[in-house]
C-alpha cells in the first residue's frame, strides 16, 4: 500500500478518534497529523506490518495521552504558582521586523530573540543555546545582515 492512499484513508478516521478524545478540533487535527507524520517517517517498517492502521492508532493514542499529561502538569503549575504574568511588549512593535525575524533560520531566530527581546548578553545566549560565544557573535552578525537585506527589500516593495 502506498503511503498516499493510507493517508487519505486514515486521516479522517484519526481526526475523528482524536476529536472524540479531546473535544478540540484543532488539537485533534494536530494529533492526527503528527501520528501520520510518524507513520510516513517509518513507512518502510510500518507498511510491512499486518495492520498498519493499528500502529498509527496506537501512536495517536500515545500522543493524546502525552498531551493530556502535559496539560495536567501545566494546570498543576498554574494552580501552584498562579497564572503567568503579562508578556512584555516586543522591542520592536513593527510587524515587518517580526515577520523578518520569523523568516530567519532557527539558530539565527533564537539568537536574535534571546539577545534583543530578552536583552541577554552574548555569554548568556551561548549558555542557553549551548554553543560557543564566538558562534553567537557570528550568528548575530549573519542574522543582522539577513534582516537588513529582508527589511530593505520590504521597503522597496
Amino acid at each position: 500500500m502506498a503511503f498516499e492512499s493510507f493517508f487519505v484513508s486514515e486521516q479522517p478516521r484519526l481526526v475523528a478518534i482524536a476529536l472524540g478524545w479531546s473535544g478540540d478540533v484543532h488539537a485533534a487535527r494536530e494529533a492526527a497529523q503528527e501520528a501520520l507524520s510518524r507513520a510516513f517517517r517509518d513507512w518502510g517498517r510500518v507498511s510491512a506490518l499486518d495492520v498498519p492502521e493499528a500502529w498509527v492508532r496506537r501512536v495517536l493514542i500515545n500522543l493524546l495521552i502525552d498531551q493530556q499529561r502535559r496539560q495536567h502538569r501545566d494546570q498543576v503549575l498554574v494552580d501552584r504558582l498562579g497564572p503567568p504574568g503579562l508578556v512584555p511588549a516586543p522591542v520592536h512593535d513593527d510587524e515587518a521586523w517580526w515577520d523578518a525575524v520569523r523568516a530567519l533560520p532557527d539558530r539565527q531566530r533564537a539568537v536574535i530573540t534571546l539577545h534583543y527581546l530578552e536583552d541577554r548578553s552574548v555569554r548568556e545566549v551561548a549558555e542557553i543555546l549551548e554553543i560557543a560565544t564566538g558562534t553567537v557573535k557570528a550568528t548575530l552578525s549573519q542574522a543582522r545582515d539577513r534582516l537588513r537585506v529582508m527589511l530593505v527589500e520590504e521597503d522597496l516593495r
